[in-house]
């Protein structure tokens, strides 16, 4: 730029005007910071926002403030990664056709099924009382319709059955045991409402238990390279016993080789 024009015209000054360097001097002086410093935490706090705050949405959309899938289970909510999530409350012609044949309750099941979808999608995971709150109920109606849901052969992905807080299976084994059954991935997507790309991902690590088990390695030395519960690891292995014959656990674990010239089996 000719420094001229630039001296005529006083640009750096009017540079200096704008909303990002008052912000800038405002923190600088509140919290009694160098400029540089305060420059610092104006570039930080920008990402925050563009993290939680700045969600495009659509109608019937929602942005929901729910814990990152990554927690563990007993940390407290307070001290939790969050993850900002678009999710669809309301839409309106698939939500219609479930209230007419369905009624309430069902339109309620319905939701459910498609909030928790959309969390997990996004990594992250809402519990029964955040599904109260976006369905204006109560937690106890929320728990009555997903085990209504289970019944009918859905698997519903909220926090605590991410994290296998309650008795039982885990999810992963479930899941696992449809495909081991011989159930195809859509079947599977829409029985347990999960994508194919997390069954492939619990596919990949079932696979890694198996083949170090296979291999001779004891549980404690499969948990440490696999970075698996204990639980999580019996689970699997009971699994690889009681399936072990199949053919989906022999093309899983001994897939044959590729015929490199026709590209085939």
């Amino acid at each position: 730029m000719d420094r001229k024009k630039d001296t005529a015209y006083g640009i750096n000054r009017l540079e200096s005007k704008n909303a990002r360097a008052a912000i800038i001097e405002k923190i600088s002086a509140d919290f009694n910071l160098m400029p540089l410093i305060a420059e610092a935490y104006y570039n930080q706090i920008s990402d925050y926002f563009a993290q939680h705050a700045d969600v495009q949405l659509t109608s019937g959309q929602i942005c929901y403030e729910a814990v990152a899938a990554e927690e563990p289970a007993g940390k407290h909510i307070a001290l939790a990664k969050k993850v900002s999530c678009r999710l669809t409350l309301n839409e309106v012609q698939t939500d219609l056709e479930v209230l007419g044949t369905y009624g309430l309750a069902g339109l309620r099941r319905h939701r459910i099924l498609r909030l928790t979808q959309e969390t997990y999608d996004q990594d992250a995971l809402l519990s029964y009382e955040d599904l109260a709150v976006l369905l204006t109920t109560s937690p106890a109606t929320v728990k009555r319709d997903i085990r209504a849901l289970k019944q009918s052969g859905y698997f519903v992905m909220t926090r605590g059955a991410k994290h296998d807080m309650g008795p039982g299976l885990s999810h992963k084994t479930q899941i696992l045991e449809l495909y081991f059954k011989a159930y195809t991935f859509t079947e599977i997507e829409k029985k347990t409402n999960h994508s194919e790309r997390a069954v492939d991902r619990y596919l990949r690590d079932f696979t890694q238990v198996a083949t170090l088990h296979h291999q001779g390695f004891p549980n404690a030395q499969i948990r440490l390279i696999t970075h698996l519960s204990d639980r999580l690891i019996r689970e699997y292995l009971s699994l690889y016993e009681e399936y072990q014959n199949t053919d989906r656990m022999t093309q899983l674990l001994h897939p044959e080789p590729m015929d490199e010239k026709k590209g085939e089996l």
